[in-house]
């Protein structure tokens, strides 16, 4: 089964109403989880952080945007609760150790670890120290780095999943990394999922068909809204296609098909298979020949298409009319 995650991200614009709202139609369209990123400015930046993506024209420092994204813990709670009324998980990426403390008194049950944090063993051992599973994603991250972190983990028993990750905004189809979510099942032995930031519905199926367990996106109301990761985001109906399309992909593997076995196709089959037929009138003793043949439908109404080749070479024993079927009596 897969486990579908909606990031919010930033895109509620430091607004507590625009962040309900997304919550409640992410939950409407099918999503498993509702993702933040918990954001609190003094614990994790500083006025020399520069900005990833020039965007802001209200913020002077990149340290300025977090502050005005911040929530209180009032507020993180009444997100926290309608993920509970909607029935969707609420999953958070913490910066801090600071956010931590944060997200533990909201009562999380696991925690998103960012492309930038992966390395950061001061949150890891935080984190760890919660006894609460990690999902790792690894857009900036090498092997060589992945496995120093996994090897963390494991020492802490940290429970893990790694996500594969390509941190460009948007990602194109080249830059996806679709072979990597294999490289990863076989280094790690453990659920392997995608974060994705290609704004493509496709790239999720595909991650999903190729054995993605957890799909994450960026959700967004346009992307021609305001914001770092709008150009990167899937919209709501996109992610409601999205959801439908991985529960019919769900539906059709845990039902295999017996493709030694098709009696229940045996009407079709009569109606789409073929009789023997010449294609021109033939006169009694002709010796049939390829080019004499054609195939008609529907099927039982002659020799069967199948049976072409043991009719060549034989004489017919009386004329026959352009597409007749051909009938065994008429060999001699």
């Amino acid at each position: 089964m897969a486990f579908i995650i909606a990031e919010i991200g930033q895109a509620h614009e430091g607004s507590l109403g625009i962040a309900l709202s997304y919550i409640r139609v992410l939950a409407e369209a099918g999503v498993d989880a509702v993702k933040f990123q918990v954001h609190i400015a003094e614990a994790e930046s500083s006025e020399f952080e520069p900005f990833r993506v020039e965007f802001s024209q209200q913020d002077k420092t990149r340290f300025d945007y977090w502050k005005r994204m911040e929530f209180t813990e009032k507020e993180w709670r009444i997100l926290k609760n309608e993920c509970d009324k909607n029935k969707v998980e609420f999953l958070a990426s913490p910066f801090s150790n600071t956010a931590v403390d944060l997200l533990e008194r909201l009562g999380v049950t696991q925690y998103k670890i960012g492309s930038g944090e992966v390395n950061n063993f001061l949150l890891l051992q935080k984190i760890a120290e919660t006894g609460k599973p990690v999902i790792l994603s690894s857009g900036m991250s090498s092997f060589n780095e992945l496995d120093d972190t996994v090897k963390f983990l494991k020492e802490k028993k940290v429970a893990y999943s790694i996500l594969q990750c390509t941190t460009a905004y948007p990602t194109k189809p080249e830059e996806f990394g679709l072979n990597v979510i294999a490289e990863l099942k076989n280094r790690y032995n453990v659920t392997i999922g995608f974060s994705d930031h290609s704004a493509k519905v496709e790239t999720c199926i595909a991650a999903f068909a190729l054995g993605a367990s957890i799909l994450e996106f960026h959700a967004v109301f346009s992307r021609k809204s305001f914001g770092p990761d709008a150009t990167s985001s899937l919209e709501i109906e996109e992610i409601k296609a999205l959801v439908n399309a991985i529960k019919n992909i769900e539906l059709a593997r845990s039902n295999p098909v017996d493709k030694s076995e098709n009696s229940k196709f045996a009407s079709l089959k009569d109606i789409f298979e073929k009789s023997l037929a010449v294609n021109r009138d033939l006169k009694e003793g002709h010796v049939i020949q390829f080019e004499d043949l054609e195939a008609k439908k529907p099927k039982g109404f002659g020799i069967p298409a199948s049976g072409f080749e043991k009719v060549i070479g034989k004489k017919i024993k009386q004329d026959l009319k352009q597409w007749n079927f051909l009938q065994e009596e008429d060999l001699k």
